[in-house]
């Protein structure tokens, strides 16, 4: 016998009076039972807890919004199809990502990207990006230090499997964002901006019921 086959035959017969391993519950929460402005203020303080900067905005108000948030900014980079009423209050450099912005231009000083987003999940802070409408491809929301988020309130969902279920195609490359970059060494002195934007503005957009 060798070996292998008498480490084997010990496990199986440690093993023969053993009992079945007992079944994993499975009944973790799939939905949430908040209205919408319960959902939206879970979400806020979720985001917040990460260092970020949140704001609800009518949409009406959203364009002075996004440029007040663009003081100091030297290039806004916006998807090739970013909306037009986005920018209206905008004067500064701007630059669509078509043809594709190369990544050192990205990571230059002053830089900021302006995006949607797919869904928001509120138990967690969480922003999933999968490279949709008003989204762009990953680079622009990894590259440059500072990156605002509009969050349509109509896309904020209480858990993870919610958010899951939203997506209108799994096959799209999926990044999920809980506020700023940040990571800690051993003696957990923290640093922004190590593996993506420094900077992260949210800004819900009211839809529908308040």
């Amino acid at each position: 016998m060798t070996a292998r086959a008498e480490i084997l035959a010990r496990v199986r017969a440690a093993l023969a009076g053993a009992r079945p391993p007992a079944p994993v519950p499975r009944d973790y929460q799939r939905q949430g039972t908040r209205e919408p402005a319960a959902l939206r203020s879970r979400f806020a303080d979720r985001v917040r807890d990460y260092r970020a900067e949140v704001s609800e905005v009518d949409p009406d108000r959203l364009a002075v919004e996004i440029a007040r948030r663009l003081a100091g900014t030297t290039t806004l980079v916006v998807p090739a199809d970013a909306p037009e009423e986005w920018l209206t209050a905008y004067s500064g450099d701007l630059r669509r990502d078509h043809p594709p912005v190369p990544v050192a231009e990205l990571d230059a000083p002053g830089v900021s990207v302006l995006t949607t987003c797919a869904v928001a999940i509120a138990e967690t802070g969480t922003i999933g990006l999968d490279a949709g409408p008003g989204q762009g491809r990953r680079a622009l929301t990894l590259v440059p230090d500072h990156h605002i988020c509009i969050v349509p309130a109509d896309r904020i969902v209480a858990t993870v499997p919610e958010a899951l279920a939203r997506l209108v195609d799994p096959t799209r490359p999926l990044t999920l964002v809980s506020g700023p970059s940040a990571t800690s060494d051993i003696e957990l002195d923290r640093v922004e901006g190590v593996h993506g934007p420094r900077r992260l503005d949210v800004l819900i957009v009211l839809t529908g019921s308040r």
